[in-house]
């Protein structure tokens, strides 16, 4: 396992201070910028530091050195560690510790999780709220001991999680999700002069033979309709208006 550099700039100002490497061995082997270099040459940059040997913390050797300062275009390498550091295994994440002033909160938080966002797994609610699987079904099948008190709060409100990890554990969740398929080309709505160029045309004889019920129907409402005229209907009223007339003298002679 190599390590890096321990104390870059306390390491540089000692060697600027102890030896002829030129800036820019130094600034590459401390992981700086060769005008940084420059600048704790002039005192301008790093005043209140004081220096760090490389050669007593193991990380460098006077052959090294000496061997830099006559090839100016050699770059200095870190010697190798005397004690080997067995590198630490990262353990799986646990459950999100939760105060023990809020822990009463959690089954709320889990209520709100459930309706609000159906599509979050059993497993991204015990990282948001720091609860187990027993406790979540418990609460989807309302046989939890305080069901009947239960109210949704939402968990970032409570202070159990941030709005950061609420939206990302959101985010997976809507990337597992199966894509929508779009609707069909036949479903949608037909432009206006397509459908009105399909609606049929009125019938006047069809019409007439479904009121009627006979097909020479409509022929007899126009000759009716071409039969009067305006000197028949004042022959008629006048032929009327003699008979009532009549009818008044013939009551009168009685």
């Amino acid at each position: 396992m190599t390590t890096g550099l321990l104390m870059p700039k306390a390491t540089a100002v000692w060697l600027v201070e102890n030896t002829s490497l030129t800036f820019d061995q130094i600034a590459d082997f401390c992981n700086l910028h060769p005008l940084e270099v420059k600048g704790i040459a002039d005192g301008e940059v790093a005043a209140g530091i004081k220096g760090a040997d490389p050669v007593n913390m193991g990380q460098l050797t006077r052959e090294e050195i000496e061997r830099a300062q006559k090839d100016p275009a050699h770059k200095l390498r870190l010697a190798p560690p005397k004690v080997k550091i067995p590198e630490m295994k990262r353990s799986k994440r646990g459950p999100r510790y939760t105060p023990v002033s809020r822990r009463q909160d959690r089954p709320n938080a889990i209520l709100w999780l459930l309706r609000s966002h159906p599509e979050l797994k059993d497993a991204q609610i015990m990282r948001l709220v720091g609860t187990t699987k027993t406790t979540i079904q418990q609460i989807r099948d309302r046989t939890h001991w305080n069901s009947a008190q239960l109210q949704p709060l939402d968990p970032v409100t409570l202070g159990l999680c941030s709005q950061i990890d609420l939206d990302l554990e959101v985010k997976r969740s809507a990337k597992d999700r199966p894509a929508v398929a779009p609707a069909p080309a036949d479903e949608t709505l037909l432009p206006t002069d397509l459908s009105l160029a399909d609606q049929p045309e009125f019938d006047e004889k069809r019409l007439a033979e479904s009121a009627f019920g006979d097909s020479n129907a409509p022929q007899r409402a126009r000759d009716e309709e071409e039969s009067f005229d305006a000197d028949s209907v004042f022959a008629k009223l006048k032929g009327l208006k003699r008979e009532g007339e009549e009818g008044e003298d013939g009551e009168n002679d009685r």
